[in-house]
């Protein structure tokens, strides 16, 4: 899902840029610094599950993750996905750093909009329940992340929309995935350590 470095016109770098500050920023302000070590591991988790990539044009195609981050960390998404982004930069050469802004934006957004949209979901009583939202969470944040990239590419120009458009065909498989790990991933998490959603054991009563 990384959009490498010289796709973008100068506009869509800068706006991406300002989006990114401000949420990682306000992400910052929101952490909670005794959460520290969950944030570290669902970055590293970031930045493994995007490891192997297929290339898709202007973007790649792999896993994400980042609605399981989202629904973990929230607004702490924004920081612990751009310090995983710079280190495949660093390391690996994906993506780049003229795109961070925009790479980091498209991947975090949608990780803040699922937790709020699917926060009380993953907390229900009932594991069925919580195991469709966690799939909710999943797939949607790979859905949004997948029309912010095309959408970044098209606004570049005319000449991108064809990568846009295979962008979006693409990622409907990864969608499917990311569902169902995160689905899982919820359940599981549940079981073993809940309070890495953060959910209260109340539920557990009800």
């Amino acid at each position: 899902m990384h959009i490498v470095d010289g796709a973008l016109s100068g506009s869509v770098l800068m706006a991406g840029v300002a989006l990114a500050v401000g949420g990682v920023a306000y992400g910052l302000k929101k952490l909670d610094y005794d959460h520290l070590p969950q944030v570290g591991v669902l970055s590293a988790a970031f930045f493994v599950a995007s490891y192997i990539h297929l290339p898709v044009g202007f973007s790649s195609v792999h896993l994400i993750l980042n609605g399981l981050i989202g629904l973990a960390l929230g607004w702490a998404a924004f920081p612990a996905l751009l310090v995983a982004l710079v280190l495949q930069a660093v390391f690996f050469g994906f993506g780049g750093f003229l795109v961070l802004g925009v790479n980091t934006f498209n991947i975090a957004l949608p990780a803040v909009l699922m937790f709020y949209l699917c926060r009380y979901g993953i907390t229900a009583s009932s594991p069925r329940i919580a195991g469709i939202w966690g799939a909710v969470g999943g797939a949607g944040a790979v859905a949004l992340t997948t029309f912010m990239v095309a959408g970044s590419l098209a606004l570049s120009g005319e000449a991108f929309w064809l990568a846009a458009k295979a962008t979006l065909i693409a990622h409907i498989p990864v969608m499917l995935v990311e569902g169902f790990v995160t689905a899982a991933a919820v359940l599981l998490i549940r079981k073993v350590k809940p309070e890495f959603l953060n959910i209260s054991e109340d539920w557990q009563d009800a």
